[in-house]
């Protein structure tokens, strides 16, 4: 389901890890119209979800910056050109539009499967490692319930107030949910793990077991091998196997699977662009892929010489950026120029007069 009126500007940048957010601030440098789509809740991306606390020692000019503190820096660097951000949304379908002769029109036209449209007239894929999608649980029919009884991203408070949760995984979004629940409301949280001990840090595990030893939270240890139905056709309670190969029934409300992220390209592979080993080929000149008006930057692309580096990514959203301006405006020049004397660039940084 789409919105009903598509948002118009003139690129859509896909992915908001730190290759995708300096990609937009180099295409509001050059004064395009942009919107960011991310698919996880917040931008920052591999950097911000697998290591934001583990320091980076090879961005120019800082010897140590964590992956939180990089991605913060970037979106203070980009919040004066006021590029808006769709966090939460996968861009699950690209449809080809065809030119009106008459009047100008968008060549792209993207969906997410949040409701959102766009239509564009150039798209950047900074999607690194692809899209982090939740790992689901391999339950045969468990995906008949998802969106309403199974929840692999957190729903709003009114729809677990009061009711009977299983809280799957040994992760710390796991731990948290769980602790979360228990304090918010839940009537009842039980959380789900092989065995009793847990990927998360001392002092989660210390409240954790704080609230199980306190009756808060209580702690299943098994896997799911099925899922049982009510007359009414809700899901009633999960098929559990323990270690000692007995089966139990865990009854419920709600599931809410925690079990970590997982990359995947996604819809992307199925776009009909060139690639090679799951990356998007393209040019070293613009990071053109196959089809005009596509550029790729960051870990998702690949041409000769290749080295996956955040600083190569930066270059890359540069030399793309140049390169979409120019193919929206074919008739201008597009000029070099620099934020230390061009006075353009300090109004839109609002660094210089007005």
């Amino acid at each position: 389901m789409t919105s009903a009126s598509p948002i118009r500007t003139d690129a859509v940048v896909i992915g908001a890890g730190p290759v995708g957010l300096y990609q937009a601030f180099q295409l509001g440098l050059q004064e395009l119209g942009v919107h960011v789509v991310e698919g996880l809740p917040h931008a920052g991306g591999q950097c911000a979800e697998l290591y934001p606390g583990k320091p980076i020692y090879d961005l120019p000019g800082i010897p140590a910056c964590s992956g939180q503190e990089l991605t913060q820096r970037l979106l203070q660097q980009l919040a004066p050109l006021r590029i808006p951000l769709h966090l939460g949304q996968i861009v699950t379908s690209l449809q080809r539009l065809a030119p009106d002769r008459a009047e100008p029109s968008p060549r792209f036209r993207l969906a997410t499967d949040g409701g959102l449209a766009f239509e564009c007239d150039a798209l950047v894929i900074a999607a690194g490692v692809g899209a982090f999608l939740p790992r689901k649980v391999p339950v045969p029919g468990l995906e008949a319930w998802e969106g309403r009884q199974v929840h692999y991203r957190d729903p709003p408070a009114d729809v677990w107030t009061g009711q009977r949760i299983v809280v799957m995984g040994g992760t710390e979004s796991a731990a948290a949910l769980a602790l979360q629940l228990a304090d918010g409301g839940a009537a009842d949280v039980t959380l789900l793990h092989r065995n009793d001990r847990f990927a998360i840090d001392a002092e989660l595990d210390e409240r954790l077991q704080s609230a199980i030893g306190a009756g808060w939270v209580r702690l299943c240890m098994g896997q799911p091998v099925g899922a049982i139905a009510a007359a009414d056709g809700r899901l009633e309670a999960l098929e559990i196997a323990t270690a000692d190969d007995r089966r139990l029934t865990l009854p419920l409300d709600l599931f809410m699977p925690r079990l970590g992220l997982n990359p995947r390209l996604g819809p992307i592979a199925d776009w009909g662009l060139a690639l090679e080993r799951k990356h998007l080929v393209v040019d070293t000149e613009g990071y053109r892929t196959s089809e005009p008006g596509i550029h790729a930057v960051g870990d998702v692309n690949t041409y000769p010489g290749k080295r996956k580096l955040i600083v190569c990514g930066f270059h890359e959203a540069t030399l793309a950026a140049f390169a979409i301006a120019q193919w929206l405006r074919p008739q201008e020049r597009v000029v070099l120029e620099y934020t230390t004397t061009s006075t353009r660039l300090q109004r839109l940084l609002g660094v210089g007069p007005g």
